[in-house]
């Protein structure tokens, strides 16, 4: 999971793709992770040179692959879901990562737009998927509660979420103390021309989002040095403040 060993300077990844450059080297450094824009998303010019990502082709291939071990008959199904997935990631592929960098929500945009076909064959239509299943699977998995709560919440509720991926980003960990977040907050704050919140006025958004379920509080009398951590993914934290 190449993701996971991202830190703020990217030694670690630095150094791991340096090595089978190095001369009379034979090593060979694999990595996977479930970003579809990894190297454009977070990776510095000097560590994403050194990387060579898996094409279409390969992924084409791939699929070819899996058709001959299941043969022509059965799981036909699965196998249609995952050709489906290839096209619509060559097709539509960049309105995803626009919305979600997480690879596996094509996956599911594909198999969610096949089940809405399948319910609509029942109605004797086409049991083509087209690009209208695709696009209402992407507004349904865009379109949780979550997101909504996201949205109709206060504006410093809004920054105090972005101001956890500003942590997360800088300690390449997913979780970070309320001192920590607040420091983001005030930063971000001052970048928008805003009156900076009171720590009691923190306190109060991180327990409201506690309440709403979009943060997991530690349970403490602590106060500043209590940790959070998201109870939903940051690319849905994301895609809910993309227009705000």
């Amino acid at each position: 999971q190449l993701d996971l060993l991202w830190t703020r300077k990217q030694n670690v990844m630095y150094n791991l793709f340096d090595w089978p450059t190095q001369k009379h080297s034979k090593l060979i450094i694999l990595a996977i992770a479930n970003t579809m824009d990894l190297p454009e998303r977070i990776m510095m010019n000097r560590v994403a040179s050194r990387l060579v990502c898996l094409s279409s082709k390969y992924i084409f291939s791939v699929l070819h692959q899996v058709k001959n071990m299941m043969g022509e008959e059965g799981h036909l199904k699965m196998l249609f879901s995952f050709i489906l997935a290839y096209y619509f990631t060559q097709l539509i592929g960049n309105v995803v990562a626009a919305l979600s960098g997480d690879a596996r929500r094509c996956l599911d945009i594909c198999r969610r737009a096949t089940e809405i076909c399948e319910f609509a064959s029942q109605k004797n239509t086409s049991g083509i998927v087209r690009m209208a299943h695709i696009t209402e699977a992407i507004d349904e998995m865009f379109s949780s509660p979550y997101i909504n709560a996201i949205r109709s919440s206060s504006l410093h509720e809004q920054i105090f979420l972005k101001a956890i991926l500003a942590e997360f980003r800088r300690a390449g960990v997913e979780e970070a103390t309320v001192q920590q977040v607040y420091h983001q907050h005030v930063a971000l704050c001052r970048i928008e021309g805003m009156q900076s919140p009171t720590v009691s006025e923190i306190m109060a958004v991180c327990s409201r989002l506690g309440a709403c379920r979009l943060l997991l509080v530690e349970s403490s009398n602590k106060y500043l040095h209590m940790r959070v951590r998201l109870n939903i993914s940051q690319d849905d934290v994301m895609y809910a403040l993309k227009d705000e």
